[in-house]
């Protein structure tokens, strides 16, 4: 575990200590149960934005991802009657589909990623309300689901299926991140991606393979959502959840600079986001100011990048300094 992870921990523990001083009902089975269920939830999408980030882009579409594949999905299943073992895989490979167009323009067209994602913001979100008409769509009381919804909204031993499927993704991811060749590829592009190109990464595929491990965790993340809220308003289904994404990678150590990040920061940056949303609920603090608390964690996330880049330009200046003395010394 590197320091900033386990600083962040030291931070989860202080932070949670101190709501549950504030209010016993944190430590309540019900209350934590649902929040292993939302950092599920938010923690799938939170990897993918963080594996992006890692490269030195963005991802601005992701909620809106939500409502497109959200109502999409719903729809097929439901009013067309296709069955769920055919849906998903649907769902999940429009999440890849869109994750290859971001990729395509990032890398080929040179679009900047934040164009790219932004314009796919406006996009998805405007296609979902013109496929449904502005209308709010949901699973009724049918069955047709009802394997599929046990899978997505179910609990094993009283875990939640979406914790359980946050740590095996979260452990595939860390395996290709930390102990394979693309996982230094990932690193090399986000840190210099010209000198990783003279290197002979192919820095474009490895960076449009991050669009679509992003895309792909999008689309599996939908039906978990959808299932969690059971209809999807395709006018405000997932508002801001890239936000939640962004900070919580930024929270883990993820620079938005490029080339820096870890799997599990990711998740403890996702578990500190969420202690701090349910302290914000126990408290009785107006949920509207929920934005603030994003908004205040994410300029402290990068404030605190900043403090430790410069600490480590002082560091590399020092070193340099240094043996340029020793070395007429030693002659």
């Amino acid at each position: 575990m590197h320091k900033k992870d386990l600083g962040l921990l030291v931070l989860i523990l202080v932070v949670g200590a101190i709501t549950a001083i504030l209010n016993p009902r944190f430590l309540s089975p019900v209350n934590l149960v649902n929040m292993a269920n939302l950092i599920g939830l938010f923690g799938l999408f939170s990897l993918g934005e963080g594996l992006v980030i890692i490269t030195g882009g963005i991802e601005l579409s992701v909620g809106s991802m939500f409502a497109l594949i959200g109502v999409i999905f719903i729809d097929l299943g439901i009013n067309r009657g296709v069955p769920w073992q055919l849906v998903l895989p649907i769902a999940i490979g429009l999440g890849v589909t869109l994750g290859a167009i971001h990729g395509f323009l990032v890398t080929k067209l040179k679009i900047q990623p934040f164009v790219v994602t932004l314009c796919g913001l406006l996009i998805y979100r405007g296609i979902a309300r013109w496929y449904m008409n502005d209308a709010t769509i949901g699973f009724g009381y049918g069955d047709e689901f009802e394997t599929l919804s046990w899978l997505a909204a179910g609990r094993t031993f009283g875990i939640p299926h979406t914790f359980l499927a946050l740590l095996i993704v979260a452990a595939i991811m860390g395996i290709v991140l930390h102990r394979s060749v693309y996982g230094r590829y990932l690193f090399a592009v986000g840190k210099n991606e010209e000198a990783a190109r003279f290197s002979g990464i192919n820095t474009e595929l490895v960076t449009a393979t991050a669009y679509i491990i992003s895309g792909a965790l999008a689309g599996l993340s939908a039906v978990f959502i959808a299932f969690y809220t059971s209809s999807v308003s395709p006018s405000a289904h997932g508002n801001f959840y890239e936000l939640y994404a962004i900070a919580a990678a930024v929270l883990g150590g993820c620079s938005l600079r490029g080339g820096e990040g870890s799997i599990l920061g990711i998740l403890l940056g996702t578990v500190l986001l969420q202690i701090l949303q349910n302290l914000v609920n126990l408290l009785g603090i107006p949920s509207s100011l929920n934005f603030a608390v994003m908004g205040t964690v994410i300029l402290i996330g990068v404030l605190a990048d900043q403090e430790l880049q410069r600490r480590r330009a002082r560091r590399v200046a020092l070193a340099a300094q240094a043996s340029k003395v020793a070395v007429p010394a030693r002659a």
